[in-house]
């Protein structure tokens, strides 16, 4: 009888480093998404060139997001991710010339990604944890 009450608080203490573990992996990816999604965005502003598809990419932002969920991890679920994209003047209050999109070299590309982890340990209610980085660079071509 000892044993099994043991055992039970052994096997979920276990089960929930495990979680745990992938939690901490899974924040890990959405850091590590927001930086290649805002790296790649970078080098397909408007005078962008060398690049067979995408180029430039779109000034709303949908070639971006496409490109952070095309990315593939062990473990994760794409239809959990959020992946938004804003370009900005940089510095701030320099007109957005030549375009008014704000894709052009020197301008700034902010991508944010929000994942929502669930994580479920057994004998405790279940939350949804939402991780959110951002990524902010200078538009290079």
């Amino acid at each position: 009888m000892e044993f099994a009450a043991a055992a039970a608080v052994f096997f979920m203490t276990m089960i929930g480093l495990m979680k745990i573990c992938l939690a901490v992996y899974t924040y890990h990816y959405v850091a590590e998404v927001a930086r290649e999604g805002t790296r790649w965005a970078i080098v397909r502003g408007t005078s962008c060139r060398g690049f067979s598809s995408r180029c430039p990419a779109n000034a709303d932002g949908s070639d971006t997001t496409a490109y952070v969920k095309s990315l593939s991890y062990p473990g994760i679920s794409p239809s959990l991710l959020t992946v938004t994209s804003a370009y900005s003047q940089y510095p701030v209050g320099r007109a957005c010339t030549p375009s008014t999109s704000c894709n052009n070299p020197g301008d700034l590309i902010t991508v944010r990604v929000q994942y929502a982890f669930p994580l479920d340990i057994p004998f405790m209610p279940k939350r949804t944890l939402n991780m959110t980085s951002s990524s902010s660079m200078v538009i290079q071509q």
